[in-house]
């Protein structure tokens, strides 16, 4: 019996010993891991010479950047290289043709994201705000106005890379969105039809359409303006900027909105003008900012990245 009980105390710390030492092993995978995504962090913050490539100075985007290169401790001594999209956009093309780094502002939606392999670095402290939707909004009263164009305007929604990939057929045939969305709603007529399935036709009635001039805000609105012409509403579009898109909705001298990015883009607009407009639901989903990397670079986050000092 006391053999018995030597054996079995022998076996437990065995068992103790070994499932220790997979602990460890796994400790030390761990930390073998994060040795890698510390090194290549490095690496390539130094290949990058310690820069953001942005884009124009005065864009909001741009000043988020600057606050974050001053406040965040990993990039200390980063420098943000402004100039303008365009540039941008050359650098990225540039960088990617050579298989070379390169961190670059970036948003969506936008047609680098359907041109190029490229992907957002994780921006775990939320530093650019986390992801936002963008809303349909009426004036109020609308709906009881105009209740058939309202059932169709609750059916749209659009996929982002449906914009994006609209975005860059105007980049490439370098013709205006509104051209673009003649030739996308026919390609896509099924995507259309769900818009004013089981919709009764219009009165031909006139609708007053207000959104932002941003590409990616033009493209759903036009979308939007034909599935409503093909019920026999008249739709003028006009572009604006936010604050007076909201202060058009809040007042009643326009009907519609697509291009509501909230929470964070338009907040403000939406507390100052509560309780006058209608939601509808969103246009489209996950919209954001941030920065972005091609691919190939070997790191996932923004905190991969090491201060030059």
């Amino acid at each position: 019996m006391k053999h018995m009980k030597k054996i079995l105390l022998s076996l437990s710390l065995m068992l103790v010993l070994i499932l220790a030492a997979c602990g460890d092993d796994s400790d030390n995978a761990d930390s073998h891991e994060d040795d890698q995504e510390q090194d290549a962090g490095a690496a390539i913050s130094e290949d990058i010479d310690y820069t953001i490539t942005g884009i124009e100075p005065g864009a909001g985007m741009s000043g988020v950047i600057d606050d974050i290169i001053a406040n965040e401790a990993n990039l200390q001594g980063w420098t943000h290289q402004t100039s303008s999209t365009g540039a941008m956009l050359t650098e990225l093309d540039q960088a990617i043709q050579n298989e070379e780094p390169i961190i670059v502002s970036a948003w969506s939606p936008h047609y680098m994201f359907a041109k190029y392999d490229i992907k957002y670095l994780d921006d775990p402290d939320e530093l650019f705000g986390g992801e936002e939707d963008v809303y349909k909004l009426t004036r109020l009263g609308f709906e009881e106005d105009f209740p058939i164009a309202a059932d169709i305007v609750k059916n749209f929604y659009l996929e982002l890379d449906a914009i994006e990939q609209g975005l860059l057929q105007s980049q490439k045939q370098e013709i205006s969105v509104p051209e673009v969305v003649e030739t996308w709603v026919v390609e896509n007529e099924e995507t259309v039809k769900a818009f004013t399935e089981g919709v009764a036709e219009g009165n031909g009635g006139t609708i007053e359409f207000v959104v932002t001039s941003w590409d990616s805000e033009l493209f759903p609105a036009y979308v939007l303006k034909h599935a409503l012409e093909s019920h026999g509403f008249t739709v003028n579009v006009t572009t604006v900027d936010p604050a007076i898109m909201f202060e058009s909705i809040a007042s009643g001298s326009a009907d519609i909105t697509t291009a509501a990015w909230l929470p964070l883009t338009h907040g403000a607009f939406v507390e100052r003008y509560e309780g006058e407009f209608v939601k509808l639901g969103t246009a489209y989903e996950k919209a954001k900012t941030g920065l972005a990397v091609p691919t190939y670079v070997e790191i996932d986050s923004i905190s991969d990245l090491v201060p030059s000092e």
